[in-house]
């Protein structure tokens, strides 16, 4: 069985060499082709090894003596050292228990003074975060900051007890801030514009609610310890009260806008300044909205314009009516004309001269009145289609992104909002616009079919 066996592997290993012939060509010029040399090759390295295992069994026992005594003189060094861990461990026995009777005593020495010095630690840290970003620290420096900081590590470690000069400074440091929020001061300080450039400029601090310089609004940027411009001013109404109250004499009453919320962060004027303008509104509706302003503000100057022209159309004709004299200068002088032209003529002959001639003067009064009109119907539907709009693209967001963040479908959202009251807003004012001015036009037009019926009836009577 043994026989066979080796057969069967030896021809297996025959068949696969020449498959493995080609790939193997690159290989190093040691490496056996055949059987008979990985045979020779397995032999070698059985004598090399069997050569080894023996050179290193006679070293090792050559060296015998000399490992038995580094084995014995380890043992004596591992006695020592455990002889020398007992006395350590007593030693440490000993110093923790004077440890303790001096903690004990020091605890007894301090009494009610440790309430008083976790208190203290509480305050001085406490102080120190609301100093790092008060509107005050870019008058009285970080330099208290750091000191407070320094406190509070001191304290912390219970083994160095805080001197009167420290609990004075914290009381005058605490005093100071109290003071400050309640006085208007102006002092020149150095500002960091909003390129990151530092200037010299006059602040006015109001308590600690706001800051401002050059009528301008500013924040505390606590990594430079500097005041710093806002990003962006907030309305003009506030800018002007902020301007005011910079430029004010000592004693003057002003109005100026303050930030309640100042000192624990200004998040009221911070969500006021991130109120988006008009402009930006408008930015909002995209490519629709731009085009429902511009044909709004098309509809809007049309109207005003046809307006005026009526206006001007009825005052003449008004005057006409009550002048004997006839004027081509207005529609009813010319309407009239007519009349007076073809007044001997029959009477159907003469009341269509007067109908062709007030139609011939409709299509110049109604003028641009239609185009209003359709203006005022088609701007909402323009705002339809950039809510619709909007809305298909908040649904690619969802689609692509999910709905973990609501900015992502802000874009949509705003567009479809913005579109539909931007068509409102040219909707409404437009068609009260078209009301106006097809009344007007109306009335025109009305008073010349009165004049004009005035002249058959008269032609009538003769």
């Amino acid at each position: 069985m043994k026989f066979l066996t080796k057969y069967m592997l030896t021809g297996i290993l025959l068949l696969h060499v020449p498959s493995f012939s080609i790939a193997q060509e690159a290989v190093e010029a040691d490496t056996p082709s055949n059987v008979q040399q990985l045979l020779n090759l397995v032999k070698e390295g059985q004598v090399s090894e069997q050569n080894e295992n023996a050179r290193r069994e006679a070293e090792f026992l050559a060296n015998k003596n000399e490992q038995a005594a580094i084995l014995a003189a380890e043992k004596r060094e591992l006695a020592n050292q455990e002889r020398i861990a007992d006395q350590l461990e007593a030693e440490y026995k000993k110093n923790e228990e004077i440890l303790r009777v001096k903690e004990e005593a020091y605890m007894k020495e301090l009494g009610s003074l440790v309430e008083l010095f976790g208190h203290l630690q509480s305050t001085s840290g406490e102080a120190a975060v609301q100093f790092g970003g008060s509107l005050s620290s870019a008058q009285y420096t970080m330099d208290r900051v750091n000191f407070l900081n320094e406190l509070t590590a001191k304290m912390s470690e219970t083994t160095e007890l805080p001197t009167i000069s420290e609990i004075e400074r914290l009381w005058f440091e605490l005093q100071q801030e109290m003071v400050a929020g309640s006085e208007i001061v102006s002092f020149e300080a150095t500002v960091i514009d909003v390129d990151g450039e530092t200037t010299s400029c006059d602040v006015t601090r109001v308590g600690l609610f706001n800051a401002v310089c050059d009528g301008k609004y500013l924040e505390f940027a606590a990594s430079k310890g500097q005041y710093a411009f806002l990003p962006r001013q907030p309305e003009r109404r506030y800018t002007k009260s902020a301007n005011a109250i910079g430029s004010a004499a000592s004693g003057e009453q002003v109005g100026f806008g303050i930030d309640p919320t100042g000192p624990t962060g200004g998040s009221l004027l911070a969500n006021l300044i991130q109120t988006p303008s008009l402009y930006e509104r408008a930015q909002q509706g995209r490519e629709i909205g731009w085009a429902i302003i511009a044909v709004g503000a098309l509809g809007v100057l049309l109207a005003f314009y046809k307006l005026f022209t009526l206006y001007k159309t009825g005052t003449a004709v008004r005057k006409q009516a009550k002048s004997e004299t006839l004027s081509n200068e207005n529609p009813l002088g010319r309407v009239l004309k007519v009349g007076e032209d073809n007044f001997e003529k029959d009477i159907d002959t003469l009341e269509l001269k007067l109908a062709e001639a007030i139609m011939a003067e409709r299509p110049d009064i109604e003028r641009y009145i239609g185009v209003v009109k359709i203006i005022s119907v088609v701007a909402p539907l323009a705002g339809l289609l950039g809510t619709v709009t909007g809305m298909i693209v908040t649904f690619q967001q969802i689609t692509l992104y999910g709905t973990g963040d609501p900015k992502l479908m802000a874009g949509g959202i705003s567009q479809a909002l913005v579109t539909t009251v931007l068509g409102l807003l040219v909707a409404i004012p437009t068609t009260l616009l078209h009301s106006f001015a097809n009344s007007s036009a109306r009335e025109i037009v009305g008073v010349l079919e009165e004049q004009s019926t005035g002249i058959l009836a008269e032609r009538a009577e003769k």
